[in-house]
């Protein structure tokens, strides 16, 4: 037993050893749209913010470029961080996708440290780039691609009957499918002017505003091209200098078609802007007149809406003097006639400002107003906007003022939409149409007769209440008179609508009990003789 002292005790275990876990791969992420990744973070937006230039990002990211007064170059432009409204909607589409895919949904905002070490990399890059480039590489692809486009040649309202056999020697904008279609002949549409009220080439048409500047300096053909000259001008801390420099701009600008081209660049609509919110009447007006005169040229439309100059033209509708609200009206209507600009001045607020104009002491700026607005609800995202902003009674108390024509084209576009027709028929649109009717009647003035019948026509189509509405404020005896004596165009309109009233009437004629009982006691009979 002594000697078995120094042995060992071994011991066994009778457990299995579980089976060392295979390593899984991890799950790959789906790839997010390029739509839902900030452009300064590259990661997918948590907070989605539209700034004042129409792009969105991540509102992290625009905090931390705010704070660091730094401006990054985005897909050669510089946003405008001025005005942030959240983008609800693309909000909504990445919750969307991440459910629908699998991904995984931003809880939170991006860390600071790593958004600001996102942004200080851009600033480094930036430093590095040339900045006196004239034009980037993007914005002379847009150029060129904006010059390949025909002319816009601007008609009637959207609800004319058949546009679409004229697209062969008329631009077509792609919102006009949204508007009613009638398969009738074609007739030449009523035009529409392209150019704003404020706008004179003219220069002994200059207002008040508009003071003499030395002929000297305006015969320097050098100081009058070159576009540094003006920024440094417009940038003194003179105000007077500024009043000069912002005149002569407006002088330059007013019928030089190459000037307008050459000085519109992203550094002069920057320094522009400024002098927009100035609180100097002469350095405001004169600023917002020769943003018109260069609102003229089609390939300068856009570059104007994406350098955030819609914010500050919203806040002399509030707070600028007569004059300047007149261009500003003059500025919204000329950039509105852009097909890409109709949705980004609408997000950005311009519609309620509009709306107030048309009640304005001015009828330079109530007429490039409700001009404005005929162009921006061509969207149909701009129609959703009005009508929750109240347009439609608006409208119809419009109509018995000088205004009617054009606002009538408004209506019609409304109308073209659920949302629109629907607000009309609630706000006694029917009855407020056939009388401004029979009054035109009297008036003899066919353009606003004819854009009464659209109007009536649009909400005529697919809508149960319009007959009772009609019957009521006695559509028939007025469409009788304007199916013999009106244009072709509402010749035939109002022939639809009269066939449309009596379709209806004979369906409501029918004994409709009888017809059922007649069908039940054929196929009674039916019945008994198949029983023999």
């Amino acid at each position: 037993m002594v000697g078995n002292s120094n042995l060992k005790k071994w011991k066994f275990s009778l457990h299995k050893s579980s089976p060392a876990p295979e390593k899984t791969k991890p799950k790959s992420q789906p790839k997010p749209l390029d739509e839902f990744i900030c452009p300064i973070s590259g990661s997918l937006m948590f907070e989605p913010v539209v700034v004042s230039s129409g792009q969105t990002f991540e509102r992290r990211s625009v905090e931390v470029c705010r704070k660091l007064n730094f401006i990054p170059l985005i897909d050669g432009s510089k946003p405008d961080f001025s005005t942030v409204i959240p983008n609800l909607a693309l909000k909504k589409a990445i919750r969307n996708w991440c459910q629908s895919t699998g991904a995984d949904l931003p809880c939170d905002a991006p860390d600071y440290s790593s958004v600001n070490d996102s942004v200080t990399k851009l600033m480094l890059k930036s430093s590095e780039c040339d900045g006196d480039v004239r034009f980037r590489v993007s914005e002379r692809d847009l150029i060129a691609k904006m010059a390949e486009k025909p002319a816009v040649v601007l008609t009637h309202a959207q609800t004319q009957l058949n546009p679409r056999s004229v697209y062969h020697n008329r631009f077509y904008s792609s919102s006009s499918e949204e508007s009613v279609i009638a398969n009738v002949p074609d007739t030449p549409p009523l035009p529409l002017v392209t150019r704003p009220l404020c706008y004179s080439s003219s220069p002994s048409a200059s207002t008040s505003s508009e003071v003499l500047v030395d002929e000297t300096e305006t015969l320097d053909n050098s100081s009058t091209s070159d576009e540094q000259s003006f920024v440094t001008k417009l940038q003194n801390v003179d105000v007077f200098e500024q009043e000069q420099a912002v005149i002569l701009l407006r002088k330059v600008t007013r019928t030089d078609e190459e000037a307008r081209v050459s000085l519109c660049t992203p550094r002069l609509l920057a320094t522009l802007r400024q002098c927009v919110s100035s609180k100097y009447v002469v350095v405001q007006t004169n600023a917002v007149a020769a943003l018109v005169n260069l609102s003229l040229e089609k390939t300068n439309k856009l570059k104007i809406v994406r350098s955030g100059i819609v914010p500050p033209l919203i806040e002399v509708f509030k707070s600028g003097c007569s004059e300047s609200q007149e261009h500003a009206a003059g500025a919204l209507f000329s950039l509105s006639l852009e097909e890409e600009n109709k949705t980004a001045i609408g997000v950005l607020g311009a519609l309620q400002p509009l709306l107030h104009a048309l009640r304005s002491d001015s009828e330079r700026t109530r007429q490039d107003s409700a001009l404005a607005l005929y162009h921006l609800s061509l969207v149909q995202s701009n129609r959703v906007k009005l009508v929750k902003l109240g347009a439609v009674s608006t409208l119809l108390t419009l109509l018995e003022t000088g205004l009617a024509g054009r606002v009538l084209l408004v209506l019609c576009n409304l109308a073209a939409s659920s949302e629109g027709k629907s607000a009309m028929l609630d706000s006694n649109a029917i009855e407020c149409l056939f009388q401004k009717l029979r009054n035109e009647m009297v008036d003899s003035n066919e353009s606003t007769r004819e854009n009464c019948v659209a109007c009536l026509y649009s909400l005529s189509i697919g809508s149960m209440r319009f007959k009772g509405l009609a019957r009521a404020a006695r559509a028939t005896e007025v469409l009788r008179v304007v199916e013999e004596t009106g244009s072709e165009r509402a010749r035939e309109k109002a022939k639809r609508m009269l066939m449309m009233l009596r379709e209806r009437d004979d369906e409501e004629g029918r004994d409709w009990d009888a017809l059922l009982e007649g069908g039940m006691t054929q196929s009674r009979y039916r019945g008994i003789s198949t029983e023999f």
